[in-house]
Order: structure tokens, then sequence, then C-alpha cells
């Protein structure tokens, strides 16, 4: 009997972890990434909640831990630079005792891109053209490869996903800037603080440096309207807007910058909201940021690991019908973005206050509501008015 067949797009968190679960069900899953390769970078995110136990089954915690950021707390400065809040960084537990998971989001692809590549093929430098679908399957073509035809395509290929744009409709229709760009890049820079993330925050703007295993990551997170235009790809454009957007800003950030304007690896992306009144189409279906982006604000990375499991057990059980696979899928797993999705506003009223004033309060709150880690400097306002 011939394994059914799945073509997911995107190689990053969802469309690897996704692979591994329908291979397990017995499933033949192909996935296809535009990029040539795994991303060499990325900001640091949390392996959590719905995410913990599916890590857990998968083996892959002990991986996941030795590429851990091990960043014992986050130190708020002042605007001149100086040490002011600091608090110990928060921890859970999964239901077998296993504290969250904080690593870069690179390496957390390609560990879960290594579980699911013995038993997936793996397509870089190629991406999906068309999409044509009838009651039996969806026949695909691609810029490079030769064309296919599989029984579900899923697009797990983020923000600006193909998948959505062929089957959907345009991202316009979809997608909502949230007010906020975010751009991270590796950072070499010495280290003041090496078991600290950092914080600098200025009226509209923040700067974070966080510790990794390897290299440091540096974050840019600034409220800025939509930008007319804006392309995702163009990154010398994003360079220039990166640059206007923290001229004349201390500590360190001109150093950051100017690293910012010659790496390779520079992230750039608006930070939105994807809403969409339905996850699938016939036999295709969206999983992770392409379905529901709740990404830097909502636990993006461990929402699309829980997706992915809970699609594969769907499409596992459904004998066939990916309509009733699709259905249950949605059903189920909008319960958890939708929570997130709707506090995506608070989280960045939180990290990227609009004020001196608004910094001060969020500095206060954090003094008197969250306890200062084990020997750390006395806790102090780090925003002035």
């Amino acid at each position: 009997m011939t394994s059914p067949t799945a073509l997911i797009s995107g190689a990053g968190v969802a469309g690897p972890a996704l692979a591994y679960w329908l291979a397990r069900q017995g499933w033949s899953p192909t996935v296809i990434e535009r990029a040539e390769g795994l991303r060499s970078s990325g900001n640091p995110v949390d392996v959590r909640g719905p995410a913990l136990p599916v890590v857990e089954d998968m083996g892959l915690v002990p991986r996941l831990r030795a590429a851990a950021t091990h960043a014992r707390s986050m130190l708020v400065l002042d605007p001149d630079g100086r040490p002011g809040v600091r608090v110990g960084t928060p921890a859970s537990r999964s239901a077998a005792g296993t504290r969250e998971i904080e690593l870069p989001r690179a390496d957390l692809a390609g560990i879960l891109h290594d579980a699911a590549a013995p038993h997936a093929e793996f397509r870089f430098d190629d991406t999906i053209t068309t999409l044509r679908q009838d009651a039996g399957g969806v026949d695909v073509t691609f810029e490079r490869g030769r064309p296919g035809r599989f029984d579900v395509v899923i697009g797990a290929d983020g923000l600006h996903s193909t998948v959505r744009r062929l089957a959907f409709g345009p991202e316009s229709a979809y997608v909502r800037h949230l007010g906020v760009y975010v751009a991270t890049i590796p950072w070499r820079g010495a280290l003041e603080h090496p078991h600290d993330v950092v914080m600098y925050n200025l009226p509209g703007r923040l700067v974070s440096v966080h510790p990794c295993a390897g290299e440091a990551m540096a974050a840019f997170i600034f409220r800025r309207a939509a930008v007319a235009g804006f392309d995702h790809r163009d990154t010398d454009r994003q360079r220039r807007i990166l640059s206007e957007a923290y001229a004349g800003a201390g500590w360190i950030v001109p150093q950051l910058l100017a690293e910012a304007g010659r790496t390779t690896q520079l992230y750039f992306d608006s930070v939105s909201r994807v809403a969409m009144p339905a996850w699938s189409r016939g036999r295709i279906a969206l999983l992770g940021d392409a379905a529901s982006c709740v990404s830097l604000f909502g636990d993006g990375s461990s929402l699309a690991i829980a997706g992915a499991r809970t699609l594969a057990d769907a499409l596992a059980g459904a004998h066939g019908d990916p309509a009733a696979a699709f259905a249950r899928y949605e059903r189920e797993h909008r319960r958890l973005t939708r929570r997130k999705q709707v506090t995506m506003h608070a989280a960045a009223a939180l990290i990227v206050p609009r004020t001196r004033a608004g910094i001060a309060v969020r500095n206060f709150a954090a003094r008197t509501l969250l306890r200062p880690a084990p020997g750390g400097p006395a806790r102090t306002a780090a925003g002035r008015d």
C-alpha cells in the first residue's frame, strides 16, 4: 500500500516538526524551502507550554538544552546605559517536570530538521509556483524542480507564506501590521553582562543583547507605521530604516548599528498579526505563522511545534479525509492561538513603551512586582522623565 504524500512548504520550525510526526504516522513527507540551506542566525525563542511534551516525545530535550541560552536574569539599563532593574528570568515546567527551554531560533530549526531528515525529503533553494487541486490531490509546479502531485499541501512558510498567497489570496487580505518592526543580528562584541538579557529602552524603541551558547544576539524593536512598499527581502532599505529609527541613541547602539550595516545575517520584518476565517481550502492547509502569526509577542515557535503534532494526529486519524482532518486540527489549535493573539498589543506596550513616562511605569512595576535576581543591583527605575 502506497503511503499518503504531503508537501510542506517551509523548513523553519513548523515544517520539520510536521514532517517528523507525519512520517511517524506512515506518511511520505517532502519539505520545500526557498532558502539555500538552514538559517545560521535568529532571535532566541522559547520552547514551553504545549510544545514541551511534543519535544519530549521526540527525544530532543537533551539537544535543545545543549543549545540553550542559559540567561540567568534580565537587566534593564537606564537611559545612560547604567544598570537599573534586574529580575530573574521566568521558568515553567511541563507535566514531566521539564523547565522551559530558551534557545536561538536557528538552533531550534536545525535540531527539528535533523530529527525529521532521516524520514522526509528536504529540497532547498526552490519554491512553489502554482497549486491546482482536485478531489484526489494537488498538482504542484516549482521554480526549479520537476512538477509533482501530492495528497495534501501544507503552508508552514511563515508570515509571507507562498502557499497562503497561491491558495487563499494576497497577503494584504490577511496580514495586519501592529505598528512595530523587529531586527536581529549576531553580536560578537564583548558582553559586560554575559549572563543577563540586557534591555535598553528609549521612547518607542528597544535594543537588547541576549547571551547565547555561541555568539550573542542583538535585537532592535521599534514602533513605526507601516512602511509603504515594504519588501522583507530589501536588506539595503531595511538598514536605512534601522539607522533612522535609532539615530542619536546611546549605550552601544552605534556599534550595533555598524554591525547591522555590514552583517549578512540581518533579519528584519514587521511585527504582524495574521487573521484568517479558515486555515484550509480543500486539500491545502496552513500551519504556524502562515495561519496565525503571533511572532515576537506570542510564543510562535512553541505554538508551531504544538500545532504540527495536532495536525499530524488529525491527518492520521481521518482515514484519507483531509477536510475532516483540517477541521479537527483547526478546531483544537485555534484555542491556543486565539489566546495569544489577543495579548499581542499588551505585550508590545510592555516591551516597547511609547514614552519616558511609560518606561518609568513599566520599570516601577518590574521592581515592585517581580523579585530581583540574587545578587542583583539595587532596584532603581530604568527610565526617567
